[in-house]
């Protein structure tokens, strides 16, 4: 704010640096402490559910660690039982939380199909994130239309009729 010679007497700024540091700190890259980090608790699979459990249209939205601009998208969980089903909402806490850090996208994926896998005791995880990102629409090229897709098939999602299966899913209207 120094440096762009704001006016930090100006009745709109007063306190700005303190807010702007707080929301970095408290909200934005709270998932940095690895004591914020949500408990991800499997339950029995009484009823012997063997197919695909997804969490679909999870909803994304962090800072990129190059540009320090957000990108916001969509992310869709999957995977197989192996014994234990995990509580829906913990799909979404575990998103927000490494979602709460300066990040990529290729990483983001990762971390969030280990988590679930490590939760779950199950290779068969599978994870796709779509997003926009702000500095693609912002500065540079300035597009407003294109997103970034990728994902991460493990176990059983590496065959090509699991991997089919789950993309119906995410184009089947919720």
């Amino acid at each position: 704010m120094d440096t762009l010679n704001l006016d930090l007497n100006d009745d709109s700024l007063k306190g700005t640096q303190n807010r702007v540091a707080k929301m970095y700190v408290k909200e934005i890259y709270n998932g940095l402490n690895p004591a914020n980090k949500p408990e991800a608790r499997a339950y029995n699979n009484n009823y012997g559910y063997s197919d695909v459990l997804m969490e679909k249209n999870v909803h994304v939205s962090l800072f990129c660690e190059h540009h320090f601009l957000p990108f916001i998208g969509k992310a869709h969980i999957a995977y197989i039982s192996k014994g234990k089903v995990i509580g829906l909402s913990k799909v979404n806490r575990l998103v927000d939380y490494y979602s709460r850090r300066p990040q990529v996208q290729e990483r983001l994926t990762l971390q969030i199909a280990d988590a679930i896998s490590d939760a779950m005791n199950t290779e068969d995880v599978t994870v796709y994130i779509a997003s926009k990102y702000l500095y693609v629409s912002m500065r540079g090229i300035k597009d407003h239309t294109s997103s970034t897709i990728n994902s991460e098939f493990r176990g059983a999602f590496k065959k090509k009729d699991i991997q089919l299966k789950f993309i119906d899913f995410i184009r089947t209207p919720s």
